[in-house]
């Protein structure tokens, strides 16, 4: 059957080839591997409208076909790139174990890459398998979607297929059961693509890709009239800097530590994506670190937001010889800005107020929220949990109703932060209207999630995959993490 033959929906997609249409200097063309185990084990069909496609008619073998055993679709691109990783620049990077499997265009305008994460070896695999391990993917199609459902500006993932190979990891018992990942975000290009051409030297590379950048992913800059190549250039560095800043807000309000911020895994979209040894901070600890191998905690909880503006810096460096440096840390500047103005209005939604307040009152009740989150081994999610569980109007008229029933004020409520924090939020709510007061619960509800995937909870979906291949428990919780409503 030939390409315009086949029935699949999936390859039957308007794949557009953008990146592809740079040229080889950008990527080299590599083949998947041939696996000798196809198991469909999670198909995203909440994302297949996106893409045009209506989930009821796209089957099970479909996705097996298009992203297990990658009929039809060859060759694919294996994209370049460098990267600092833990500070230290490294020449020898590049898609080790992944490729571009293609990229189409939304039904909101926007164009999306498919990636593959565990598709077999390319010219920088360095030494590796180019696979995923099961629970790598596991852990990745969890982390995808509670970030979306906790409003982070994330990849997602589009299905997990097990492969039937056995790997062997020094971090999982070994030998593990293997998979290989589609994520669907919206670019796959990354700082550290332009770090590589900056160490080739080749000005004419990183201006050719910058533009392609600007017209794909930042049109509307393409569009402004009367506007010099330089002032185009600014406003997409100053756009991006304002992208991180506010993911790195993101990250920070939801609890989340990423765990491996290299520049290689910062993308020029300012997407979150590709997630590995990640984990929501249990407590409010800010100096978490979520990898066991960042012995001095550079990627701790704490230090993500100055890591991210490390990271524009670096990028500063690729860029400088296209973009004037001047206008670029004229940018720059804005990131602290930034950062702090959506953690503060991120961290209000999280309490249930998403109408202004003066800054004044912002910062006392942030302070004093911080406070009691840091002085006592409180879980971060649940303290929110529990505020969005027992909510009540009451809350308005007397201080000492707050979190009323909660085994959080059974154990804290006589300490002078809880009773200080409780007449804060009471004094604010006071002041509230009665359509306001109606509209905190939802809004608490929409950004505190009862359930979070801290470490005992992933495992806890794990172990019945391990001990009788039962994926129930798995499903169940995806469910949970998708299907609220307000």
């Amino acid at each position: 059957m030939t390409l315009t033959e086949t029935t699949n929906p999936l390859l039957n997609l308007n794949y557009e080839p953008a990146f592809e249409s740079l040229g080889d200097d950008y990527y080299d063309q590599v083949m998947a591997e041939e696996f000798p185990l196809h198991k469909l084990r999670w198909r995203n069909d909440a994302l297949l409208p996106r893409v045009g496609l209506n989930p009821e008619k796209v089957t099970d073998e479909n996705f097996i076909e298009a992203f297990g055993k990658f009929e039809q679709r060859k060759p694919f691109l294996a994209m370049r790139y460098h990267g600092y990783q833990f500070g230290e620049y490294n020449p020898r990077l590049g898609d080790g174990r992944g490729f571009l499997y293609g990229q189409v265009w939304g039904s909101d305008g926007e164009l999306y890459d498919f990636g593959t994460k565990g598709s077999g070896r390319t010219p920088y695999s360095r030494g590796g398998d180019g696979m995923l391990t099961l629970k790598g993917g596991v852990r990745e199609v969890l982390a995808a979607e509670m970030l979306h459902r906790m409003g982070v500006r994330t990849s997602r993932c589009l299905s997990l297929i097990e492969t039937g190979m056995q790997l062997w990891r020094g971090d999982e018992p070994s030998p593990t059961r293997s998979s290989v990942m589609i994520r669907m975000n919206r670019s796959h290009i990354r700082f550290g693509t332009f770090e590589r051409l900056n160490y080739l030297k080749r000005p004419d590379l990183t201006k050719k890709l910058l533009d392609h950048v600007i017209e794909v992913y930042y049109s509307h800059l393409v569009n402004k009239q009367v506007i010099s190549e330089q002032e185009k250039y600014a406003l997409f560095y100053a756009e991006l800097v304002e992208k991180i800043a506010k993911l790195a807000a993101q990250w920070m309000a939801a609890g989340f530590c990423h765990a491996v911020l290299n520049t290689d895994n910062m993308s020029i979209t300012g997407e979150s994506f590709d997630y590995g040894p990640y984990a929501f901070i249990p407590t409010y600890d800010p100096h978490f670190t979520a990898a066991y191998f960042d012995y001095y905690s550079r990627y701790s909880y704490i230090h993500q937001p100055d890591i991210c503006m490390w990271n524009l810096e670096m990028l500063q460096v690729a860029l400088q010889g296209v973009i004037d440096k001047a206008n670029m840390d004229a940018g720059l500047i804005k990131f602290g800005k930034y950062f702090l103005g959506n953690y503060r209005l991120l961290m209000l939604k999280k309490l249930g107020i998403e109408q202004e307040l003066s800054k004044s009152e912002t910062d006392e009740l942030l302070k004093a929220t911080i406070d009691l989150l840091k002085h006592y081994p409180i879980s971060y999610h649940h303290f929110f949990a529990d505020i969005a569980a027992n909510f009540s109007q009451k809350w308005q008229d007397d201080a000492n109703y707050i979190l009323e029933g909660s085994e959080i004020k059974k154990s804290l409520g006589v300490s002078e932060l809880f009773v200080n924090w409780a007449g804060i939020y009471h004094r604010i709510l006071s002041n509230m209207a009665t359509d306001e007061m109606n509209n905190i619960a939802q809004t608490l509800k929409k950004y505190n999630p009862q359930t979070v995937i801290l470490r005992p909870v992933i495992e806890s979906v794990w172990e019945p995959i391990v001990q009788q291949d039962n994926w129930q428990p798995f499903y169940d919780l995806l469910k949970d993490i998708q299907e609220f409503r307000i």
